[in-house]
């Protein structure tokens, strides 16, 4: 036995490291794959010692980013979109990168609707009086998709 070992199923055993190892990579699996089918509840246990408690805490900060991004979208989606409250907003605090790209898109496209939207009752209503003359623009303000 080598003298930093231990007994076998002690901490410095290679067999119980392998075991533990194996222990955190299958919690990672199962929270990715919560992830993957949409479940924004699970986390993982941060108590971890050195890189597997680090990369608990990435992934549950990247849930927790993950939900609040949804949550917003959600909400300005339901808002503008089927509550017909038109001027919603999508507000991620700490949103940075592509996170911060999308919550830009959602809010350019509720924009761009509410501004149609108004645009068409403002012509609705001018058609109503007898003015003819108003015209609905067409065309959007909201970024074109990458390829």
């Amino acid at each position: 036995m080598d003298e930093h070992q231990g007994p076998p199923g002690a901490p410095g055993d290679p067999a119980n490291r392998a075991d533990q190892s194996e222990q955190v990579l299958r919690q990672l699996l199962a929270g990715l794959t919560a992830v993957r089918d949409g479940d924004f509840r699970t986390r993982l246990g941060s108590d971890l010692p050195g890189v597997p408690g680090e990369i608990a805490t990435v992934f549950n900060g990247t849930v927790e980013q993950l939900a609040r991004v949804t949550s917003e979208v959600t909400r300005v989606a339901r808002e503008v979109g089927s509550e017909g409250r038109l001027g919603g907003q999508a507000h991620v605090p700490g949103a940075s990168g592509t996170w911060l790209d999308l919550t830009g898109a959602v809010n350019a496209m509720a924009g761009d609707l509410t501004r149609q939207l108004r645009n068409i009752a403002q012509v609705t209503t001018a058609v109503a009086r007898g003015d003819l003359t108003q015209k609905i623009e067409v065309g959007g303000t909201s970024p074109s998709p990458s390829t």
